[in-house]
């Protein structure tokens, strides 16, 4: 192989379009564009969502709602009673489908009871839902 002898691969490069060459060539006189208008002439587009100068759909309609992406997930102590117990850290609570895997923070509050052990490890916790876990034998850090 030669750097003078590589070609592309077949069927990869289509010859342009001539247009304005004759009536004959299906491509004359109007070249492709139809009759008249913005987009028959150059330069004649406009941008994306562009409405003749009316107001556009995406400005017409009112703003509403916010979804932060750093959202802060919370975990009640009830729902960790659930759980088997022991080792409880983000991939845990994502499996068993209490946490979102979008969510960047996770804190447990102190909402219900919990009577099991569990060891909290790289999530926050509320100080009455710290309280609680030590007092059922766990730990948190």
């Amino acid at each position: 192989m030669f750097l003078n002898s590589i070609q592309p691969a077949e069927g990869a490069k289509h010859s342009s379009k001539r247009v304005g060459r004759g009536i004959g060539s299906g491509l004359g006189k109007t070249c492709g564009r139809g009759h008249k208008g913005q987009k028959s002439r150059a330069g004649g587009f406009h941008k994306v969502g562009f409405e003749g100068g009316q107001m556009p759909l995406y400005r017409r309609l009112p703003k509403r709602g916010f979804k932060s992406l750093s959202a802060q997930a919370e975990v009640r102590l009830s729902d960790l009673d659930k759980l088997a117990g022991g080792e409880i850290d983000r991939l845990t609570l994502i499996q068993s489908g209490l946490v979102s895997s979008l969510a960047d923070k996770i804190k447990v509050i102190g909402t219900g009871t919990i009577s099991i052990a569990v060891n909290l490890r790289g999530i926050g916790a509320t100080e009455s839902a710290k309280a609680a876990i030590l007092a059922a034998g766990g730990s948190v850090e």
